[in-house]
C-alpha cells in the first residue's frame, strides 16, 4: 500500500504545483475547476463557505513538501479573506470552514501573530452567532433565526481552538452545547441524520427537519453524514467526552455500511436508483474522520475503519481522479446537493480535493491535522 500513497502524493504534488500557479495568475480563490481552468465562487464572492480550502489545500502540500510556493499562495488567499473579516455580513456559522483552515493553518504552521489574531476574531464572530437555547444559528437571513445544520459540527473546531489558545470557558461552552444539540435533534437512532433542523428562536423546541441539500425530508445527505462523522470524532479529540465518540462510531457504521459495491458515495444514501449521483467530497471527507477515528479505538476496532476508508480512496483514485490538464483540480463527480442549486453538480469542486489530499497526507504521516 505503501507504493500507492507515495505514488497518489506525488501526483497531488505535481498537479497543484502547476495548478496553484494558475489561480495566482487569475488572482482568484478557485471553487471548481471545468475545461482545463479555475472557477470562482457561484454566491458571495470571496465570502463564500468554501474558500477557506484552497488555502487549506496548499498548508497541506507545504506541511508535506516545505515548498515555500505552498506557503506563498495559501497567503496571497488569506490576504483576500482578512478582508472578508472586516466586511462581515456575508459571514455565517462556516468561518470555521474559512478561518480556521487558512489563517489557523497558518499559526499552526508558522507561530503568524497576525494570522492567530484573524483566526481568534472569527472565532469570536462564530460565538455571537450562538442561541442560548442551545445552537449555532447558520445564516443570517430574516426568517431563519431558527435554522441549524449538521454541517456546524465541523466548524466547532473553531471554538475549540479558541478555548485552547484563550482559556476562555465561553468557546468550549457553546461548542459542547451546539455539540449537545446535534447529538440530541440531527443524528438518529440508525445513525442517520438530519441536515437542517429548524428551531423556535425563542425556546429551543425542534419544529422542523427539512431536506436541505439531500433528497428529502427523512433521506440521507452522503456528506451530511460525513460532517457528523468527522465532526464528532473532533470533538471527542478537544473534549475526550466518551459520548461524542460513540456518537462518531454510531454514524460511521452507518456510513460503511452505506459503501457502494465499486467504493463510492452516493449523493443521498436513500436516493433513488435513477438518476445516479455521486458526491466524492463526502467519501474523501469521512474517509478523513474514519482515519481518525481508527486512533482513537482499540486495536480490535482499528481495522474496520481503516479499511474502509483506504477502500474509499482507492476508489476514488482507481475511477474518479483526474490527473491530466483538462482538470486543474483532481477528484471529479462532486456534488453540492441533490438537488440543483448553482453550486455544482458531478464536477470538480475543491473542498472535495482538499479532503481528498488530507485522507493521503494522514496515510503518508504528514498531515498537520488543521482542525485541532
Amino acid at each position: 500500500m505503501q507504493q500507492w500513497i507515495d505514488e497518489a502524493w506525488e501526483k497531488i504534488v505535481g498537479k497543484f504545483t502547476a495548478s496553484s500557479e494558475l489561480a495566482a495568475r487569475m488572482e482568484l480563490i478557485p471553487y471548481k475547476s471545468e475545461n482545463g481552468t479555475w472557477i470562482a465562487s457561484p454566491f458571495d464572492g470571496d465570502s463564500w463557505w468554501t474558500n477557506g480550502f484552497w488555502p487549506a489545500l496548499m498548508w497541506q502540500l507545504y506541511a508535506g513538501t516545505e515548498d515555500e510556493r505552498f506557503l506563498r499562495e495559501a497567503r496571497r488567499v488569506e490576504k483576500l479573506l482578512r478582508k472578508e473579516l472586516m466586511s462581515f455580513e456575508l459571514l455565517n456559522h462556516d468561518v470555521g470552514f474559512m478561518y480556521l483552515l487558512s489563517s489557523g493553518a497558518d499559526y499552526k504552521l508558522t507561530g503568524s501573530d497576525e494570522a492567530r489574531r484573524d483566526t481568534l476574531h472569527a472565532a469570536t464572530i462564530l460565538a455571537g452567532r450562538f442561541n442560548p437555547t442551545g445552537f449555532i444559528r447558520a445564516w443570517g437571513q430574516k426568517g431563519r433565526e431558527g435554522w441549524a445544520i449538521v454541517d456546524c459540527m465541523m466548524n466547532l473546531a473553531l471554538l475549540y481552538w479558541a478555548h485552547e489558545q484563550t482559556g476562555d470557558p465561553r468557546f468550549l461552552k457553546i461548542a459542547r452545547t451546539h455539540a449537545d444539540t446535534t447529538m440530541r435533534c440531527f443524528v438518529r437512532p440508525d445513525g442517520s441524520c438530519n441536515h437542517i433542523v429548524i428551531f423556535d428562536p425563542e425556546t429551543g423546541e425542534m419544529l422542523d427537519a427539512p431536506g436541505g441539500q439531500g433528497y428529502c425530508a427523512g433521506s440521507s445527505w452522503s456528506r451530511g453524514q460525513s460532517w457528523a462523522l468527522y465532526g464528532f470524532v473532533i470533538s471527542y479529540l478537544h473534549t475526550g467526552d466518551a459520548r461524542y465518540l460513540d456518537t462518531a462510531k454510531r454514524v460511521a457504521h452507518y456510513f460503511i455500511s452505506n459503501i457502494r459495491a465499486d467504493g463510492l458515495i452516493d449523493c443521498d444514501f436513500r436516493q433513488p436508483k435513477e438518476p445516479q449521483k455521486l458526491d466524492n467530497i463526502a467519501s474523501a471527507c469521512a474517509a478523513c474522520g474514519l482515519l481518525e477515528l481508527a486512533d482513537c479505538v482499540g486495536e480490535h476496532e482499528q481495522a474496520m475503519y481503516r479499511d474502509a476508508a483506504v477502500r474509499m480512496l482507492r476508489a476514488l483514485c482507481e475511477s474518479c481522479a483526474d490527473w491530466s490538464d483538462r482538470c486543474r483540480g483532481i477528484l471529479t463527480r462532486c456534488t453540492a446537493a441533490y438537488h440543483e442549486d448553482g453550486a455544482g453538480q458531478e464536477t470538480n469542486i475543491t473542498y472535495g480535493d482538499y479532503f481528498f489530499v488530507e485522507a493521503i497526507a494522514k496515510l503518508r504521516g504528514t498531515d498537520p491535522m488543521l482542525w485541532k
